[in-house]
C-alpha cells in the first residue's frame, strides 16, 4: 500500500512564524522537524540557524549554516552569521574573513531590505574596528621588537599601508610590451640615478630657454597627436587638444634641429644622461605643458623597458602627479624619475601653466646586451609596419 510522505510545509511554516514572534525554542522545533522529514530548501535552513543561534545552540547554528552556504555560498545573512559566532569567540581575523565576503556578495542597498541594510553597515563598522584593532596589536609589537622609527618610512612602510589597506597595489601593465623580472617600482629612489643632481642644477639655464620659447608663436603642438592608420579611442578628450601640449627637442628617436638650436643649455644638460635609443621611437625629449584646470587621466605606457624623467621648470602650485598608490606634487628645480607602466595622472588645478622637461631613459637594471636586444626587436617590429604609436607621459 502506498503511503504519502509527510509534508513538511506546515512545520516550517510555524517555524517561520515563531521566528517572527522571537520564539526561538518555536522557531528551531519547526524548522527541525521539516528538515528531519527531509526538507532541504535553504530558506528552511537558515531559519534554523536562527533558532539555534537565539537559543544558544551554536553547533546546531553552524551545522545549519553550513547546509546554507553548500546551497548558496554567497549568502549574506548566513555569511554574516558565521562571522558573528567567530566575533563572539574572539577570533576577529574568521569573523573578517565571513564579514568581508557578506560585504562583497550584497547587493546594492536600494536592492535589499532594511534589516539587512542595518546588519551590512554593523558588519562593516566591526571589520573596521577589527582592522583598527589589528594595526595597533601589529605596531605594538614591532615596537616592543626594536622597530619604532624606522617603520615610518621607506620600503617597510609603504608595505604597511598595503597591509592595513592605506594603499591600493599597483603593477607594471605597459600596453604593449613586457620585459619580466623587473621591480615594482613607482617612484624610483634617486640614488640609482647620480646623473640627476647635476640636471637640476641646470634648471635655471634651462628655464631661460623654456621661456624664450613660450614668447614665439605657435611653439606647442598637442601632446596627443591624430593618426589616421590606427584606430583610437580618445576618452581623455586631450587628442589633438592644446591643453596638454610639447615642444620638442628630440621625437621618437629624431632630433629636432632647429628647437635644439634654440634650446642649447638644454641640449647640454642632457649630455651624460643614458637616454632611451631605439630607432624611429626614442628618446623623446620635450618641454611638457599642462595648461590651467586640466586632468591628464589615469593611462599606462607602452613598454617597461624604460623610465620617465620630469624636471619641473614652471610650477604655480596646486599641480599634483599621482603614480600608483603615491601622489605628489611638483617643485621647481627637484627632478623624479618614475615608471610610466604603472598607473599614473597629472592635475594642474591652478590658474597658470605648468611646464616640465621630459625625457625617456633606460631601466637601470637592464644590462647592455638586453638594452641592445630590445632596441633590435622594436626597430623590428616598426620595420613590419607596426609603427611606434604613442609612448604615454
Amino acid at each position: 500500500m502506498f503511503t504519502r510522505p509527510a509534508d513538511p510545509t506546515p512545520h516550517a511554516r510555524a517555524g517561520a512564524e515563531a521566528l517572527k514572534r522571537g520564539d526561538f525554542a518555536g522557531a528551531k522545533a519547526g524548522f527541525g522537524q521539516a528538515v528531519a522529514m527531509g526538507a532541504n530548501d535553504l530558506g528552511i535552513w537558515l531559519g534554523l540557524a536562527y533558532g539555534c543561534r537565539g537559543v544558544g545552540d551554536a553547533a546546531g547554528m553552524l551545522a545549519a549554516l553550513e547546509k546554507v552556504l553548500a546551497l548558496d555560498p554567497r549568502n549574506v545573512r548566513a555569511l554574516i552569521l558565521k562571522g558573528d559566532h567567530f566575533g563572539g569567540q574572539g577570533d576577529h581575523k574568521a569573523a573578517t574573513s565571513f564579514y568581508n565576503n557578506a560585504l562583497r556578495a550584497a547587493p546594492p542597498a536600494a536592492q535589499l531590505p532594511p534589516d539587512l541594510v542595518a546588519e551590512l553597515r554593523r558588519v562593516q563598522a566591526a571589520t573596521q574596528d577589527y582592522a583598527r584593532r589589528f594595526e595597533a596589536h601589529l605596531l605594538s609589537s614591532l615596537e616592543q621588537a626594536g622597530f619604532g622609527a624606522e617603520m615610518g618610512g621607506g620600503r617597510f612602510g609603504r608595505s604597511l599601508d598595503i597591509l592595513f589597506g592605506r594603499r591600493q597595489v599597483y603593477y607594471q601593465q605597459p600596453q604593449a610590451y613586457l620585459f619580466p623580472e623587473l621591480p615594482q617600482v613607482q617612484f624610483y629612489d634617486r640614488a640609482a640615478f647620480p646623473w640627476l643632481e647635476r640636471l637640476e642644477a641646470q634648471t635655471d639655464a634651462i628655464r631661460q630657454e623654456l621661456r624664450a620659447v613660450m614668447q614665439g608663436p605657435e611653439a606647442f603642438q598637442p601632446y596627443l597627436e591624430a593618426s589616421a592608420n590606427r584606430a583610437q579611442v580618445d576618452r581623455s578628450g586631450l587628442r589633438g587638444n592644446p591643453d596638454w601640449s610639447a615642444f620638442y627637442l628630440w621625437k621618437n628617436g629624431v632630433p629636432q634641429e632647429e628647437n635644439i638650436a634654440r634650446c642649447p643649455a638644454t641640449a647640454a644638460a642632457l649630455n651624460g644622461i643614458p637616454l632611451t635609443g631605439i630607432r624611429g621611437r626614442a628618446p623623446s625629449v620635450l618641454f611638457s605643458l599642462l595648461k590651467p584646470g586640466t586632468h591628464i587621466p589615469a593611462h599606462t605606457g607602452f613598454v617597461n623597458t624604460r623610465l620617465i624623467c620630469h624636471l619641473p621648470l614652471i610650477v604655480p602650485g596646486q599641480c599634483r602627479f599621482r603614480v600608483g598608490n603615491e601622489t605628489r606634487e611638483w617643485r621647481e628645480g627637484q627632478a623624479w624619475v618614475f615608471d610610466d607602466t604603472v598607473e599614473h595622472e597629472a592635475w594642474n588645478d591652478s590658474g597658470e601653466t605648468r611646464v616640465v622637461l621630459l625625457f625617456d631613459v633606460w631601466r637601470p637594471e637592464l644590462t647592455q646586451a638586453e638594452r641592445e636586444m630590445v632596441a633590435a626587436m622594436l626597430t623590428a617590429i616598426d620595420d613590419y609596419g607596426a609603427g611606434s604609436g604613442e609612448w604615454g607621459a
